[in-house]
């Protein structure tokens, strides 16, 4: 077989007929007959028949030779109405109309996206030279500001408290860890890799592609690595901060900046469970996300407490190699079925992503619709819904329906199991995993228990459910999360007439666009509040529009000879109060539900209850009339 048809074998066949499309400019290409139909919760069927998809391939295949042995000069870029034909094709659905100029953004027909930095006009270049930008953090947001502000030439510094880039892949080394976001969307839009090993790669290869990407920008020259930043003061008659760290002597570090871009992610700060007697454990304790690798597991009595994401890939790793597991669970989680989680990425599907022109970004359009904004009306809730608390909807109910017997399907042979894994709340209440059967079978194992009686102490050697049980065992792992609605926890950051953030907050973060805060000028958040994402999508998305949005306001700042940029109170409060009314018609926003989503209050502080295109469309760019701006009058004189 050729180097080409083992591609065609392996094609998403919607994008690659899209693509075909390019190479010829004829949209002809768009046969109704090609046209898929998704099967709910497939890895991307085409509902095609055999007979049709090898018609497809036979028809490409002349076309792509052509074009390989020519001067691979494309055709102009198909108009708009063609690109929103394409859009419809690959999706196997009639998008929304918002969508269109969305992804000719995204696609970057005439070659620039909304999210370059444009800031060549000799004034503006002059104008910046004053801004010097302080960004807490080299995980994948801190270097994406990192590579912006250096395109729009703007100087800054990174500050980062570990020895390394990457943030939280560098930091979790558990076994099992990777994404659960298909990496050809879990990448940046400018620096896709053609060449991920799996669709869901592990921690060590994310953590390459974080590290070669800070390479090829230049930014280790500009990150001062292992320097723990403890304080931010903002200076109102100067008009900047005053940013305190320590490094890794003890010695004290002190910058100032005209603007911070706090880009420290919210899952980094590991959470403990408050169990009587947690300290009084003799054996082996540890959390998932500060891995003990000098601890061999071979043979011990373990514990996990929790279900979350982490457990969901450490435990069927080290289950064949314990003498006992005992998986305490409190809620289980809804795992949508993906066989190819763990799967390689085919060589010829590569082969595509890497010499057909076009084909990475429609596949990428293909996973943005079909697991994020796709799925929002199936978590969505209805006002007038009158069936059980298990769903928020007729669509959430067929929803819960398909999963649930997925899930009760695997576990047939272990009928004491099925209440235990499926869950009882809504689909889309809490995050949802992914699963190839992985999860369940190491549920299944001999070796394995799963206890759902609630944990009431820790002893010495055991743990003690409510049922009266004690549990010895050697190890205890806690798989319990992180502080995530503790935003920007534990820096202290102190604002305009020395207000403390976390005080302002009371526990309750809030935020515009989840990046600004009235009262603390300047200052900017990536991954801030109500900036999280639920039916999986990829952050990365969200903070590639979020840092194109800042370095707009830096940019405004720059323009308007002004010292200080804040939300205005009216502005703030009018986005919190929308983003409030919407989470609570969302499965997540269920009185019925708790979750890591939600505060004390129970207030939703983590999720985006809208689609992501909306974000997209609210960040292209700030409206002045947005924000107070503070002139700086030895600017403007000057």
């Amino acid at each position: 077989m050729s180097t080409l048809d083992e591609a065609l074998e392996a094609a998403h066949l919607p994008s690659l007929v899209v693509c075909l499309v390019h190479l010829t400019g004829d949209p002809s290409w768009l046969k109704p007959e090609w046209k898929p139909t998704y099967t709910p919760l497939s890895r991307g069927d085409t509902g095609l028949s055999a007979e049709e998809e090898a018609k497809i391939r036979a028809a490409a295949k002349p076309v792509i030779e052509a074009w390989l042995a020519g001067d691979r000069t494309l055709p102009p870029p198909p108009p708009t109405d063609s690109v929103r034909r394409m859009m419809d094709f690959v999706a196997g659905a009639e998008i929304p109309e918002g969508y269109a100029d969305f992804l000719m953004d995204e696609l970057a027909l005439g070659g620039e996206s909304s999210k370059d930095p444009k800031w060549d006009a000799p004034p503006l270049k002059q104008a910046s030279r004053r801004l010097k930008v302080v960004v807490i953090g080299a995980g994948m947001s801190g270097i994406l500001a990192g590579i912006r502000l250096s395109q729009a030439g703007v100087d800054f510094t990174i500050l980062e408290k570990n020895p390394e880039v990457g943030g939280t892949w560098f930091e979790n080394t558990y076994p099992g860890c990777r994404v659960d976001s298909s990496n050809h969307m879990y990448s940046y839009s400018f620096e896709p890799n053609h060449a991920w090993p799996q669709h869901f790669s592990t921690q060590p290869v994310l953590l390459d592609y974080f590290r070669s990407v800070a390479d090829r920008y230049g930014l280790r020259e500009k990150i001062q690595f292992r320097t723990t930043v403890e304080e931010m003061t903002w200076d109102e008659g100067r008009g900047l901060w005053r940013v305190k760290a320590v490094d890794a002597d003890g010695r004290d570090v002190s910058l100032e900046a005209s603007a911070v871009i706090c880009a420290v992610g919210q899952l980094n700060r590991p959470r403990y469970p408050d169990i009587p007697g947690r300290e009084s454990f003799e054996g082996v304790a540890f959390h998932s996300a500060e891995w003990r690798h000098d601890v061999d597991l071979a043979r011990k009595r373990v514990a996990v407490i929790g279900t979350g994401a982490s457990a969901f890939q450490f435990v069927p790793e080290i289950a064949s190699c314990v003498a006992s597991l005992k998986v305490f669970q409190r809620t289980p989680p809804w795992c949508f079925p993906t066989p190819h989680y763990h799967e390689d990425v085919p060589e010829g599907f590569k082969w595509l992503l890497e010499h057909l022109p076009y084909y990475d970004k429609w596949y990428r359009f293909f996973l943005f619709w079909m697991v994020t904004d796709g799925l929002l009306p199936a978590v969505k809730a209805d006002p007038a819904w009158e069936g059980p608390p298990s769903a928020v909807s007729a669509a959430n109910a067929m929803f819960r329906e398909m999963i649930a017997q997925a899930l009760a399907g695997q576990v047939a042979d272990r009928p004491d199991l099925v209440d235990k894994v499926v869950p009882s709340y809504p689909v889309g209440g809490k995050r949802a995993l992914l699963d190839n059967g992985v999860w369940l079978a190491a549920l299944k194992r001999e070796n394995v228990s799963l206890v759902t009686d609630p944990i009431t102490e820790i002893t010495p050697r055991a743990l003690r459910t409510q049922d009266g049980a004690l549990h010895e065992v050697d190890v205890i792992i806690y798989g319990t999360g992180f502080h995530a609605s503790r935003f920007l926890w534990p820096m202290k950051i102190k604002g305009r007439e020395g207000r403390d953030l976390h005080e302002t907050w009371g526990g309750d973060p809030r935020a515009y666009l989840g990046m600004t805060t009235p009262g603390f000028p300047n200052l900017f958040m990536i991954y801030g509040p109500n900036t999280n994402i639920v039916v999986n999508g990829s952050i990365i998305f969200f903070s590639e529009c979020s840092v194109r949005y800042i370095l707009g306001c830096l940019k405004l700042i720059a323009e308007t000879s002004a010292k200080a940029l804040e939300p205005k109170r009216e502005v703030f409060e009018a986005f919190n109060q929308r983003v409030d009314e919407a989470n609570r018609l969302m499965a997540w926003g269920s009185p019925n539900v708790t979750s890591w989503y939600k505060n004390e209050a129970g207030r939703v502080t983590q999720n985006w209850p809208f689609g992501l295109v909306d974000y997209w469309r609210a960040t292209l760019e700030p409206n002045p009339d947005d924000f107070v701006l503070e002139r700086d009058r030895e600017a403007a004189v000057g």
